[in-house]
């Protein structure tokens, strides 16, 4: 069979790899083209465009970048008729890949979305595009199951890939990590910006100004896969802090607390058990734009699951060196922690255990075999 699938972002490469590996067990004559990054090229198939070519954060930014957008949707339209796949699976990144899907709709081409676009978060409305446009949607939280069965669409809940991705990783020795690391005996607080460039701007430099806080402890900042060290080198410089590339996982399994850029990365903590404090700023325009449209009472994907408020979440005016500091202050307290690692247990029971890439690929390929 012929897959031909669209990821934007790292957390879209990550699932995106995944499912492909599952893919080419449960298909061994998959044939795979693809919009992804590093980790879905390592496994194979045909990388089409990197998703740093459209990495756009925030309304502001995507208005400024229109045209080159538009280019890049009609590139891949054209691709995917050449193509001509069997199936077209989108990986959230719904500004992007809703476009493409409607558009593929009347080219009578089969739609699979796997991680479903926010649209129980603002917007509500998409779901009448997406029952219009998609054919089979997996959904990878429980509560988005219950939120689409309030528009009488079936979707399929299929477990978190995070589980899998995390347990399925090399077990990490705590002391040769720190000896290849060079990082010596302080306990870490993990530094997790984000993965674009203005991103990680606006989150470090505030993150940066906790260093001379808090002296028993040392700051590692998690480079992300989508920036070189070039682009860290000043932060690193100016702070004196360590800094560990492409190693994220293995950071978090022997980091003491984190502070961390509302995401994925939020719920990757989480499971990895290291109190955190989500934070998060935008450019001011795009910031007032979301604040109107989005009807959510947290961001963060752990207190959204849980339905309270298990980790903190400082954001835009609110993260700010006192509150930062008072609340990482918080996270470092014994009693604290028992009771956020208490709620992070409850968190991976909801989340409905092993083999989500499994079932999906599984889903999909009988979907399309006959």
């Amino acid at each position: 069979m012929k897959y031909y699938i669209l990821a934007g972002e790292a957390s879209g490469d990550l699932h995106g790899s995944n499912l492909m590996k599952a893919l080419f067990e449960v298909d061994p004559n998959a044939d795979i083209r693809f919009w992804g990054g590093d980790l879905m090229q390592a496994v194979g198939g045909t990388l089409v465009k990197h998703y740093k070519e459209r990495a756009f954060m925030g309304f502001a930014e995507v208005i400024m970048n229109l045209n080159k957008i538009f280019k890049l949707i009609a590139f891949c339209k054209e691709d995917i008729k050449t193509y001509n796949p069997d199936v077209l699976i989108f990986i959230d990144n719904s500004g992007f890949n809703l476009r493409i899907a409607k558009w593929a709709k009347q080219e009578g081409i089969t739609t699979n979305y796997y991680i479903s676009p926010q649209v129980w978060a603002s917007r509500a409305k998409r779901v009448f595009d997406i029952k219009r446009d998609i054919d089979a949607m997996y959904v990878i939280l429980p509560f988005v199951e219950a939120f689409y069965k309030k528009y009488d669409y079936k979707v399929n809940f299929v477990g978190h890939p995070l589980i899998d991705a995390i347990s399925s990783r090399n077990q990490v020795y705590e002391s040769q990590f720190r000896k290849t690391h060079k990082l010596g005996d302080k306990p870490i607080i993990a530094l997790l910006p984000g993965s674009r460039k203005q991103e990680i701007k606006n989150m470090l430099s505030v993150m940066l100004e906790m260093v001379n806080d808090f002296d028993a402890y040392q700051f590692v900042i998690a480079g992300a896969p989508s920036q070189d060290y070039s682009f860290y080198e000043p932060f690193i410089a100016a702070n004196n802090v360590k800094f560990i590339a492409n190693k994220t996982y293995d950071l978090l399994s022997i980091s003491s607390a984190a502070l961390v850029t509302s995401g994925t990365a939020t719920l990757e903590t989480a499971l990895f058990k290291v109190p955190q404090v989500v934070c998060y700023k935008a450019n001011a325009i795009s910031y007032q734009i979301a604040k109107r449209i989005i009807t959510l009472k947290f961001i963060s994907l752990v207190n959204l699951i849980m339905d309270k408020e298990v980790v903190t979440e400082l954001i835009q005016n609110d993260f700010n060196k006192k509150r930062l500091k008072k609340e990482l202050s918080r996270i470092l307290d014994e009693d604290i922690r028992r009771k956020i690692f208490l709620d992070y247990y409850e968190l991976e029971k909801t989340l409905g255990g092993k083999g989500a890439s499994k079932k999906t690929a599984q889903l999909i390929y009988n979907s399309i075999k006959n």
